[in-house]
């Protein structure tokens, strides 16, 4: 097999062990300047590699080194390298490896790779390290399968990530993060917010990170009637803000992906900076709400108290309808989106009528509250009366 050139600097290469490598570039490969290879390699020579373009890192060691449970897939990879290694390199799916350069040196068996990570198999490479250490270093002779994607198209690669993951069902979350879908908003979110990070993966599991899923459940909620996508229907309707959280990150998706076209119309372009205006006060709408000191004396079961009686915890199904009740106060100032609440206006009549729909519509059931449409109603309605009373 013939040597190829590589133009690199040492910093950006690995040395990548294998027992066998086989070119198998198809001709739109070729066309495309791109080259593909197969092959085993010993399970050690994956432990360095990079997970840089992989959509998701090794789940059981994610940032912030908070561990998850093993998945059926962790103990299955890991059973099978403790029991059944023999077979390991058939029972297991391999990695997928991209790099930007490849040379191939046959005398030593190794792939100097340029710019390489792990595309697909961060779990196979994170149990195969666990494994490792656990035999303290010893090396078994067992062989993963792996394919090397050869090329400099940075989108082919980050479709790739995407599309080799769907099989493993990666969350949205991880492949909007991926695809950058999620960078403006996390942008607006750390301006707004004094350095707090929105998380745009699900590996980012520290308290470093405010979850972006159920922040985009608290925008949507706080959509005002004019901006509102569903236009068509008699009433907004904003119950599954409560507990739809995948189906709020798609629709952000969407209307994020609307905004940004060619032929983007005014609403969506509005709509779309509604999202990035006002992300920074719905996180802390969501945090004020959650523990709001209001609620003492309401004698609501469901609320969290400490021993001195404070608020601990308001549950979401309370939480959601209030935050959908203020979108009646989202206001443009200064060319920029704001819940601006009438001086006349106070949170215990919010907290009122919301005690009342909790008793009487939902029988003191914070989760059927959450899902009823009459509490919406209820509190929306108490908000429209304060904005036209204050707009007359």
């Amino acid at each position: 097999m013939s040597t190829q050139k590589l133009s690199q600097t040492k910093n950006d290469v690995v040395k990548f062990a294998f027992y066998s490598v086989r070119h198998i570039s198809c001709p739109e490969d070729v066309e495309n300047d791109r080259k593909v290879y197969i092959g085993y390699a010993p399970i050690g020579s994956i432990v360095d590699l990079a997970t840089d373009e992989d959509v998701r890192t090794y789940l059981l060691e994610a940032e912030g080194k908070k561990r998850r449970r093993p998945t059926q897939v962790h103990k299955a990879i890991n059973n099978t390298l403790e029991n059944y290694s023999d077979n390991f390199s058939v029972l297991n799916s391999g990695i997928v490896i991209v790099a930007r350069d490849c040379q191939i040196d046959e005398k030593e068996k190794l792939l100097l790779l340029k710019r390489a990570s792990i595309l697909n198999g961060a779990q196979t490479q994170g149990v195969i390290k666990d494994f490792l250490k656990k035999i303290d270093g010893n090396k078994p002779p067992v062989h993963v399968k792996y394919e090397l994607i050869v090329t400099n198209d940075e989108e082919l690669i980050a479709e790739i990530a995407i599309a080799r993951n769907f099989q493993n069902d990666v969350m949205s979350l991880s492949i909007a993060g991926r695809l950058g879908e999620l960078n403006d908003l996390a942008e607006a979110y750390e301006t707004q917010c004094d350095g707090k990070k929105l998380q745009k993966s699900e590996t980012q599991l520290s308290e470093d990170y405010t979850k972006t899923e159920r922040l985009l459940q608290v925008v949507t909620a706080l959509i005002p009637e004019e901006l509102w996508p569903k236009d068509t229907e008699s009433e907004i309707n904003k119950v599954y803000t409560y507990s739809q959280k995948a189906k709020c990150l798609r629709e952000f998706r969407s209307i994020r992906e609307r905004a940004m076209s060619k032929d983007a119309d005014t609403k969506s372009k509005a709509l779309y900076h509604f999202y990035l205006d006002i992300i920074g006060e719905a996180d802390e709408l969501y945090n004020k709400w959650k523990t709001h000191q209001g609620f003492k004396g309401t004698g609501l079961r469901s609320l969290e108290r400490s021993s001195k009686m404070e608020i601990e915890d308001v549950p979401d199904g309370i939480v959601f309808p209030i935050i959908a009740a203020l979108s009646a106060f989202a206001k443009k100032l200064n060319g920029k989106w704001s819940i601006v609440c009438p001086h006349q206006f106070t949170d215990a009549e919010l907290i009122r009528v919301a005690k009342r729909a909790y008793m009487e519509i939902a029988k003191s059931n914070p989760n059927k509250m959450g899902k009823t449409q009459a509490c919406y109603s209820a509190l929306y309605e108490i908000t429209t009366l304060y904005r036209k009373l204050t707009s007359n």
